[in-house]
């Protein structure tokens, strides 16, 4: 097995430490362990926050070891299309140079999705420097703005796939979040020998299960003797809320059963609209909370919601759910039974899965819920030995090691090793 890592990786996202989005925490953990154990680390990043286009962050930053470059962009947000178009060109144009400064000969780059088409840009200055490319997909674009009918997109959807699927083919190694996704890769024309599946995670030592007798948070929002439906996270169009609403609707007269959104994002305004449209009383909600917060937070539902509209199944991986696992609660997943989250439900015994608009047969399932305490107890605790055996930061990040370990050698990946608990490689058995 390699352990020697290259002189020096490059990582590319739009977000990074200090922000709090999913994919900035995720690359911060690895850069940051990464710079723990000597290696050089180079981020490349922009200066905007996800939640705040207008931050004012350093250009130049050492965090933890890992040097931080932030290149200057517009600042239109997330709010408009045109605007965060605009954000994405003016990060291509500043990222690219900087790669362009920062790439030696053998170096390790790492780019991830945020912003989409990122990849080909660094495709072109990777191979004019001599260096190593890994893809590290979280979606897949224009796939899933052409399922979500972006204007416009569906006008150039065949060749930013063509121009995307060049860079994907050209790397070294594409990281998938599943086994869908990785089908999905495949069929794009990518060796199924250079795609490696490593999922998302979170930290299982900060998010530890909680009985609710414990936690402040129940009485502070005035949740005591309420079965909880909970749903954490960001509240985007990919995610599916109708059907939660009309269960919430149907279910209002159940004085004991409480529906709970935390978190932001811009579908929220649709369900806050939607709950006093119906004058819906079961339903709280509360912004995003912070890091110290978070084990309170994620613990104060007795199940989770976990949406994804069918179409986008294998162009994205719910993220939330390693942090619910982590949490020790069980899952409520919407949307393909086939889907990713769904199979892993049904393997691991954690969940329940219904499609989209089975209100009737989801409302029935919760009201037995709240009813039987042990069987959610019980799915909850499946969660969490699921989630201490496949998805603690931990074993993501020994995998990461390893990947790039065999990036730094140009040597073929492995199908397995025997610290992992399943093949890596996607082509190999």
């Amino acid at each position: 097995m390699p352990t020697d890592l290259p002189r020096k990786i490059i990582f590319i996202n739009r977000y990074f430490y200090p922000d709090h989005s999913a994919t900035s925490q995720l690359l911060s953990d690895l850069a940051f362990d990464l710079a723990s154990r000597g290696q050089e680390i180079h981020v490349v990043t922009g200066c905007q926050l996800y939640g705040d286009p207008h931050a004012a962050l350093s250009a130049e930053e050492l965090i933890h070891g890992a040097h931080v470059h932030r290149v200057s962009t517009s600042r239109f947000g997330r709010t408009n299309l045109w605007g965060r178009m605009l954000d994405y060109l003016t990060f291509y144009l500043g990222a690219t140079w900087r790669l362009l400064r920062l790439v030696c000969s053998g170096d390790v780059v790492v780019v991830k999705t945020d912003p989409p088409m990122m990849s080909v840009p660094a495709a072109w200055v990777v191979k004019l420097k001599r260096g190593v490319l890994i893809n590290w997909v979280q979606d897949l674009f224009p796939e899933v703005a052409t399922e979500m009918e972006v204007w416009g997109v569906r006008f150039v959807a065949r060749l930013l796939r063509r121009l995307r699927n060049q860079s994907l083919q050209g790397s070294y190694a594409t990281v998938v979040l599943g086994e869908i996704m990785a089908q999905r890769i495949a069929e794009e024309g990518v060796p199924s020998d250079r795609i490696v599946v490593i999922d998302n995670w979170a930290d299982g030592e900060l998010i530890q299960p909680i009985h609710r007798s414990e936690n402040p948070l129940v009485r502070e929002w005035g949740l005591e003797g309420k079965f909880v439906l909970g749903y954490s996270g960001n509240m985007g169009l990919v995610h599916e809320f109708e059907t939660i609403i009309d269960v919430a609707e149907k279910l209002k007269f159940m004085r004991n059963i409480a529906f709970l959104f935390i978190g932001e994002g811009v579908a929220r305004r649709w369900l806050v609209s939607e709950v006093a449209r119906r004058k819906l009383t079961n339903v709280q909600f509360h912004p995003y909370q912070s890091a110290d917060r978070l084990r309170w937070s994620l613990s104060i539902p007795d199940v989770h919601f976990v949406s994804l509209q069918r179409t986008l199944e294998g162009l994205i991986v719910p993220s939330k759910f390693y942090g619910i696992a982590a949490a020790g609660r069980p899952v409520i997943h919407i949307g393909d039974p086939e889907g990713e989250i769904a199979r892993i439900l049904n393997r691991e015994h954690c969940g329940w899965c219904f499609p989209v608009g089975a209100v009737e047969d989801l409302a029935t399932c919760i009201s037995r819920l709240s009813m039987r305490e042990q069987e959610v107890l019980a799915a909850g605790q499946s969660a969490r030995r699921a989630f201490d055996r496949k998805y603690t930061r931990l074993h993501a990040l020994s995998t990461w090691r390893f990947v790039l370990a065999a990036a730094s050698r140009s040597t073929s990946l492995p199908s397995n090793s025997k610290t992992l608990e399943q093949p890596v490689v996607v082509g190999r058995k």
